[in-house]
């Protein structure tokens, strides 16, 4: 296929002016494909040629102007427009599509729960194409009238208001200007909740087999909608831009969710068939403020060419986070972005992968792509809060109304941006934007606390690396009621690189830099800082604090400069003391999955889990009076995940419950027997028995993962087949296989499939596109095999394969990560540079 360039995007552009689209799109022509007939209307301002794209299963007719054109000159996806004249012009467009099953283009599912179709569109980037012709690139906006017909039964959503014509014909009201990708379809018999508000249609949908689900939840989804609806009207001059807002939860979703102009879709596992914890319920309200700020900054006024695309996800992950915490009860949401999605930023940000939060290099649509990662949002939205803290949000929001006001229904570049924030501001927006969206890399700040003669502390801070930084510095103090407990003293706030030393008056017990969050950097302690880490991290009074000093800790394991069983016995000696969820999960989260399965040797392992089934039955103790039902879910998920005995989960699973609660629903059960599998400790019948009881697609999925997590080799060879050989699974189902395949306590079991892995996933991700390469080289890919063999076998095929761009992306991380294990537990090896 061929990828769009960045000055063939210009080119078209200063070519074109389109008009309008109208579209028809017929579902009701098979379970294979579907009909797209679209009339393009557009102007050329020369003389020249030019193309548009399509990905048909078959191009019956192309048309320009009443004259046809050879449908055999369609080369890959580009169907040339030669000759055209300066003027008004006409395209028509037949052709048969087909329905994917990748969470691309028009995916396809059928709800095994109760056999019911549905079907929705993901057209981000480049996807458009496989559902009509297109010219495919974000400032080329135009109005989309669409039509579609479905079968009988069904409701058509779309970016405007739907109307039924009857006979199972659908018209969706025409679109104001937006972007190609930006158009949106679900279809399918679903069920909705609509309601209103400040009279704008509002609507909540899912497939029907997980309605009583969303009833049950509906009235928090849509409180999170009308408080996030009217706090961004009191932030922003521009009202709603669209007619209509609805939500549909569609399944096999490849993201979390999708910013579609008056049709956002969400992965449905937003909708909860199983119990979860406070914590994930403020995830899902932060992506639906996140989604609705993309109504402003990505729908509104969209990036003109993909180099700007932290201008869309770091914006509305900023604003998602912060509207949440002012608007809804969530109020400690920057908690848990300091623990999931800061590290998420900072592991991207310090692999051989990174790139700025505006990178000026991103040539086409392939290299776009790679750019969807932790630095784009969690490390863009980072730069916006020191922003922020250093603008003053009162200028901050002047220049992003003025942003709006300047470029609504259009395009706008970064230097776009920064010119708006620079109108309402004496500071040089230029010159911090320069700082820290256009350079690489974690800067790392180290206190230095000196003794003066009289007696009293002075604080320098030393910065590797090279932007400014406003931060707040927290001083503590012990407790004198309780040696456990610290006090916070006093907050200073201090410009990096300072211009003299800070006085600190006495020494406190804890001086912790970025005490807040404000500022996106590693930090690190002084020795006697340290040792109240040590002793007194759960004494901390806020959660945000504590935040900081476990990313601290959790960035010196990852530097190898605090050994990995030094994290766990923090892990031992606090998290029993810890209120906040997203702490405890976040640190229990890193202390297995990374500490325990990477970080640690196979022969420490046991110890670590053993460890860790002590602190997690520590937790769920405490919690057996029932005053915290999510922080005891936390700790019932995690000992089923690190047991390395069966008896007690087995026990839990054959009575239905954990004693004292809670009792164990799908999800649960689920974990219980993949634990099982990976011990060895159930078969194919009892799997088969769990998916009698629960054949819904989630259950379709734990299936999967325990069928390959059994330590058989007929079923590692079957699992291994079906990811890929086959390519029958879904997108959902071959994740689910590959995160059961893998398995720490399995090495020896699988070590044949490593070296196959790489050739395997070359060929996977030829055949089958960016999704499920994305999803080979994230899941499949052999991360528990901590070795230099498996380092080797993956740096000779970044050398000599010729690898699809999202398949190396995934390949260069996942080997730079095993790099830094290799390196924490201390074995040597020779990089090759990659």
């Amino acid at each position: 296929m061929s990828v769009l360039t960045r000055d063939e995007a210009q080119t078209r552009a200063r070519l074109l002016d389109v008009h309008r689209y109208t579209i028809e799109l017929d579902l009701t022509t098979g379970e294979d494909t579907f009909d797209s007939r679209t009339v393009i209307r557009f102007t050329a301002r020369a003389d020249a040629d030019t193309f548009v794209e399509l990905k048909p299963a078959e191009l019956r007719s192309v048309t320009l102007d009443g004259h046809p054109l050879d449908p055999e000159r369609l080369v890959e996806n580009r169907l040339p427009l030669p000759g055209l004249t300066a003027g008004e012009h006409e395209l028509r467009v037949d052709a048969s599509m087909r329905y994917s099953r990748t969470g691309e283009g028009m995916h396809r599912f059928t709800d095994p729960t109760d056999g019911e179709t549905y079907l929705y569109t993901q057209l981000f980037m480049d996807d458009v194409q496989r559902v009509f012709a297109a010219f495919d690139q974000p400032d080329l906006k135009s109005v989309f009238d669409l039509t579609v017909t479905a079968p009988e039964g069904w409701t058509v959503l779309a970016n405007g208001i739907t109307e039924h014509l009857g006979e199972g014909r659908w018209q969706a009201a025409p679109t104001p200007l937006i972007s190609t990708y930006l158009v949106a379809v679900a279809a399918g018999p679903w069920h909705s909740i609509r309601t209103e508000h400040r009279g704008l249609p509002f609507g909540i949908h899912c497939r029907r087999s997980l309605a009583p689900h969303l009833d049950a939840d509906a009235e928090e989804i849509l409180d999170i909608t009308r408080q996030c609806y009217d706090r961004y009207h009191e932030k922003f001059e521009e009202p709603y831009p669209f007619d209509s807002y609805d939500q549909a939860f569609v399944p096999e979703f490849n993201a979390g969710a999708m910013e579609n102009p008056g049709l956002v879709t969400f992965r449905d596992e937003f909708v909860y068939r199983s119990a979860v914890t406070d914590t994930e319920r403020q995830t899902r309200g932060m992506v639906i403020a996140h989604e609705m700020a993309h109504m402003w900054f990505g729908d509104l006024v969209t990036l003109q060419w993909w180099d700007d695309i932290w201008l869309n996800e770091s914006f509305a992950e900023y604003m998602g986070y912060q509207t949440l915490t002012e608007a809804t009860r969530f109020t400690d949401t920057w908690t848990d972005f300091g623990v999931v999605r800061k590290a998420w930023g900072y592991d991207a940000d310090q692999r051989p992968s990174t790139h700025p939060v505006a990178p000026e290099n991103v040539d086409d649509t392939a290299s776009a792509l790679l750019n969807f990662d932790g630095i784009s949002y969690a490390k863009g939205a980072s730069a916006l809060r020191q922003l922020v803290a250093w603008l003053g949000e009162k200028d901050f929001l002047a220049g992003i109304n003025t942003h709006f006001a300047r470029h609504k229904f259009a395009n706008a570049t970064l230097a776009d941006f920064i010119d708006s924030l620079a109108s309402g501001t004496e500071r040089d927006v230029h010159a911090w934007a320069d700082a820290w969206l256009r350079t690489t890399g974690v800067d790392t700040l180290t206190p230095t606390v000196t003794r003066a003669d009289d007696g009293t502390y002075s604080l320098t801070v030393d910065r590797a690396g090279s932007r400014p930084h406003r931060i707040t510095v927290g001083l503590y103090d012990q407790d004198p009621g309780d040696q456990g407990r610290l006090t916070l003293r006093e907050r200073l706030d201090l410009d990096v690189p300072q211009s003299e030393p800070q006085p600190i008056g006495k020494r406190p017990v804890l001086l912790l830099l970025n005490d807040g969050d404000l500022t996106y950097a590693k930090v690190r302690f002084d020795p006697d800082s340290s040792d109240a880490v040590r002793t007194s991290l759960s004494g901390l009074p806020e959660p945000l604090t504590r935040a900081v000093v476990w990313n601290a800790l959790r960035d010196a394991v990852r530097d190898g400069q605090l050994p990995a069983s030094a994290y766990l016995d923090a892990a031992r000696a606090h998290l029993p003391h810890e209120t906040d969820l997203a702490l405890v999960q976040g640190v229990l989260a890193f202390s297995s999955a990374q500490v325990a399965d990477r970080y640690l040797t196979p022969e420490a392992r046991p110890i670590a889990l053993s460890t860790l089934t002590a602190l997690c039955r520590d937790l769920i103790r405490r919690t057996e009076d029932g005053s915290n039902p999510g922080l005891r879910l936390i700790a019932v998920r995690h000992f089923i995940d690190v047991a390395a005995h069966p008896d007690t989960i087995a026990a839990w699973l054959a009575e239905g419950t954990v004693p004292g609660g809670p009792e164990l629903d799908p999800e649960l059960r689920w974990r219980v027997l993949a634990r099982l599998a990976v011990l060895g400790a159930t078969d194919e019948p009892a799997i088969a028995a769990e998916l009698a009881r629960d054949p819904s697609a989630t259950g379709q999925e734990g299936a999967a993962r325990c069928r390959a997590a059994l330590p058989d080799p007929e079923a590692k060879r079957t699992a291994w087949d079906a990811m890929f050989t086959t390519d029958d699974l879904s997108n959902y189902l071959f994740t689910a296989t590959a995160q059961g395949f893998w398995q720490p306590e399995q090495a020896d079991l699988v070590r044949e499939y490593v070296p196959r892995f790489y050739e395997d996933a070359v060929a996977l991700a030829t055949r089958r596109g960016p999704a499920m390469a994305d999803a080979a080289g994230r899941w499949a890919f052999p991360a528990h095999a901590v070795d230099p063999e498996t380092l080797r076998l993956g740096e000779e095929c970044l050398r000599d394969a010729d690898l699809t761009p999202s398949l190396r992306r995934k390949l260069v991380d996942q080997l730079d990560d095993l790099g830094r294990a290799l390196r924490v537990r201390g074995v040597q090896f020779s990089p090759s540079g990659m």
